[in-house]
Formats: C-alpha cells, sequence, structure tokens
C-alpha cells in the first residue's frame, strides 16, 4: 500500500465521529468578550472534544457582529459563524452580583476559563483567577489582553482590537507596498496582514499554553494561570527583523511583495491572476534564466547578493516573461525543464479557486452542513488529521442564549422558574 493511501486511510476525516476524543473529559468556560482571541482559542479544544460554554452579556457578544458590509445571517456575522462552534451558548452578567455568584459556581466545576477584558478588571468583580483558585485549585485560566496582564501598559483603558494587536508587534510597518521613487502615494503605507491575523495568533498561542498547562495538572494536580497577549504572539511571526535592527540596527521597510533576504522569491503578474516563483540560490537562477530563455540574466547577476540589491531592477524582466502564459503554464514549463537546479512555482488562488480545489475536499477541511439555526453553510473543518483522537466539526454557531436552561439545569440545577427570576433580575 502506498504511503498516501495508508494515510488517508488513517486519518479519514469523515471517520472522525467514529474515534474517541482527546479532551472530552474537559469543561471550559469561554467568557471572552470582543475579540476572537479567546473564541479562536475556545474552537482549538472544542475540536477536540472539550465541552465549551460560551458565557455572554445579556445582549450578546459584540463579535457577533463582526462581518463584511453589515452582512449578518440569520442574525449573526460571518465572523462569529465559524467560532461558534461546537459551543454551548448561554447568557450570563458578570458585573450583577447574583450573575457573578453562578459564575463561580460553574467555575468550581469548570477545568478551564478563558477571558478577554482589561486586565483586572474580572478580579475587580471578584471572579478573577485569584479568587477563582481558592475554590478550584485545579483551574487553568487564560487570560488574552493586548499588552498582557502586567507591565506599564498593561492598564491600559483601550478595549481589544486586532489592527492594535499587529500595529504594536511590529509587523504592521514593514507589510505594504514601498515608496515609489518619484515620491509618496496614498498606496504605500503600513498594512494590516489581513482580517484578525493578531487575534488568532494569540488565540492560537492561548490554547497552546491551555494544553501544556492541562498536561502539567495530569502530573502534579495543579491548575495555573496563562498570561498571553496577542501582539506579542504576532511578535513571533517577525521573523529576523527584530533581531536584525537588534544586531545591525537596520530597519525593514516596506518593501511590497519582495523577500529581504533573497530574490526572486515572490509573486508575478501571470495570465489570469498572479504566480508565485522562486528561484534564488545560484544553481535555481540559473535553471529560472534558462527557463525564461534570458541568458543575459544570468550574466547581469549572477551572485544572490545581486540579484538581492537589484531586484526592483530585475522583477519586471521576469514578469515580462510570466505574464505572457497562465500559472498552469508556466508550471508545465518548470516541470519540463532537465537541466540542473530547481525553480519552485504555483498559482495564487481567489477564494473561489481554493473552494473548488479538489485537493482540499478530499482532505475534508471544507465541509458543507445543515444547521438547524442558519441552513446550509460551507464551514472550513480543523487542519489536523490524527488517526486515533482526531478534531472535528460537530455544530457550528449557536444564537445568544440558545443553551441558557440547559447549562444552568445539568451544572446548577436550576429550573425554569428560577432562571425566569435571574432573567428578570437582570443576572441573565
Amino acid at each position: 500500500m502506498e504511503w498516501a493511501q495508508w494515510a488517508r486511510q488513517a486519518t479519514d476525516p469523515s471517520e472522525a465521529g467514529e474515534k474517541p476524543e482527546a479532551l472530552d473529559d474537559l469543561l471550559v468556560l469561554d467568557c471572552s468578550y470582543g475579540s476572537l482571541a479567546g473564541c479562536f482559542a475556545s474552537s482549538i479544544v472544542a475540536e477536540f472534544g472539550a465541552e465549551v460554554i460560551r458565557i455572554e452579556p445579556p445582549e450578546g457578544d459584540l463579535v457577533r457582529h463582526f462581518t463584511p458590509d453589515g452582512l449578518l445571517h440569520e442574525g449573526t456575522g460571518l465572523g462569529y459563524l465559524p467560532e461558534g462552534r461546537n459551543k454551548f451558548h448561554t447568557t450570563l452578567n458578570l458585573r450583577h452580583a447574583e450573575g457573578q455568584e453562578l459564575f463561580r459556581s460553574l467555575a468550581r466545576r469548570a477545568d478551564v476559563l478563558i477571558e478577554t477584558f482589561l486586565p483586572g478588571m474580572m478580579d475587580g468583580w471578584g471572579i478573577g483567577y485569584r479568587q477563582l483558585r481558592e475554590l478550584n485549585p485545579g483551574l487553568i485560566y487564560c487570560a488574552l489582553a493586548t499588552y498582557g496582564q502586567f507591565g506599564p501598559k498593561a492598564v491600559s483603558a483601550k478595549p481589544p482590537a486586532d489592527v492594535v494587536d499587529q500595529a504594536l508587534s511590529g509587523i504592521t510597518y514593514f507589510t505594504g507596498e514601498p515608496e515609489p521613487e518619484e515620491g509618496p502615494a496614498d498606496y504605500a503605507v503600513p498594512t494590516r496582514q489581513g482580517s484578525w491575523y493578531g487575534w488568532y495568533s494569540g488565540g492560537a498561542f492561548g490554547a497552546f499554553g491551555i494544553l501544556l498547562a492541562l498536561h502539567h495538572r495530569v502530573l502534579t494536580g495543579k491548575g495555573q494561570f496563562v498570561d498571553v497577549s496577542p501582539a506579542e504572539a504576532a511578535m513571533r511571526f517577525t521573523h529576523f527583523n527584530l533581531l536584525w535592527y537588534h544586531a545591525e540596527r537596520k530597519i525593514l521597510e516596506r518593501m511590497g511583495n519582495l523577500d529581504s533576504a533573497v530574490f526572486p522569491y515572490t509573486y508575478f503578474r501571470c495570465k489570469g491572476g498572479f504566480v508565485f516563483v522562486a528561484g534564488f540560490l545560484d544553481p535555481n537562477w540559473a535553471a529560472l534564466t534558462a527557463i525564461i530563455e534570458r541568458p543575459d540574466l544570468l550574466k547581469r547577476y549572477p551572485t544572490m547578493r545581486d540579484r538581492l540589491e537589484k531586484a526592483r531592477e530585475i522583477f519586471p524582466e521576469i514578469e515580462a516573461w510570466t505574464m505572457n502564459y497562465s500559472a498552469d503554464e508556466i508550471l508545465e514549463r518548470v516541470q519540463r525543464y532537465r537541466g540542473e537546479g530547481a525553480v519552485a512555482t504555483g498559482p495564487v488562488h481567489e477564494p473561489w479557486q481554493t473552494v473548488a480545489e479538489a485537493h482540499w475536499w478530499e482532505r475534508g477541511i471544507f465541509q458543507r452542513v445543515h444547521d438547524p439555526y442558519y441552513g446550509d453553510l460551507l464551514i472550513q473543518g480543523p487542519p489536523w488529521k490524527m488517526d486515533v483522537t482526531p478534531p472535528r466539526l460537530k455544530w457550528v454557531c449557536r444564537p445568544v442564549g440558545a443553551d441558557t436552561e440547559a447549562v444552568y439545569g445539568k451544572y446548577l440545577g436550576l429550573g425554569p422558574a428560577r432562571l425566569a427570576a435571574l432573567r428578570s433580575a437582570g443576572a441573565l
């Protein structure tokens, strides 16, 4: 049996529902607000089987309205639909005394708590980690905030914002188009990486910290505090630029799609879109110049330093060739080359092309689901493929408070009459 066939059988995502879940014994409280960092962290553990209770204020979490052009699908923004997955949704007023008492009761039973409030806010309400660990020594408490929980700026009253996390990380400064030689241009400005890059970085590192803390708890029985700054998490993706400044006092300025270390290693226009081409090592550069039939370029720019320093000069020479062919045709020419060295190339997909790619469907990353609240949806599945305890998508988002009675009935034994009284009092 070939390796790919074996791997397909061993990790088939369509069979995930028949296998055990790695975290099915965990109860997680996600009371993050106005930040998808917390939602993404809880999505990860929920995909692996944790029972996640999303605790929203009575009016619902602000993230439910994160969406392009104000577009709501059955009252919910497109940004929250994929991150409400596999979670039970309830409401609770954490500013209300009775709401805080209900929260303490839930926290006594919980394994993990995730929050994104301003540093010290939950502590001020009497439901922060210092108070809750006295009730539940095994609790793992993950707090995500732009500046973290301590330091001179941690007390800043700025609400969470993904664009702020990106900007503070340093990555925004060197992302974007450079200033043209003729002078400043409106498009040549620091540019964000994309929607929620900072939040997703923070959420991923938050989930990783939670899992490590769970491992430590297995060994010691003790929970712990996990403090994650999404801005610091995004700094991890600035690769060598902070060290470059520290070592050489050199600042990476905006270069567009050019790379600060090698060339060519970038995107070029082609027929019908864009194509990626890489051929920066000397043998690969020789191969590329042979493929595009430009031996003069090999003679004019023989070294990696030559190519890096003259990247803007060389770029239009290569693009003049790529624009004559489609990405598939360029790939065909690269594969046809039989000399020494190799060239890497591939198309830049538009969203419709990504969804239409049969390879991703074969791997189960896209799933069509019929949801009782939202109807037919296309949702991205978990990226992990595992043969023993694979993650899974059970359901998508639920409306605000859809599971309130079930959650408080199951964990606190509260019936409809008591819940109605609490709701009337403003605690729910």
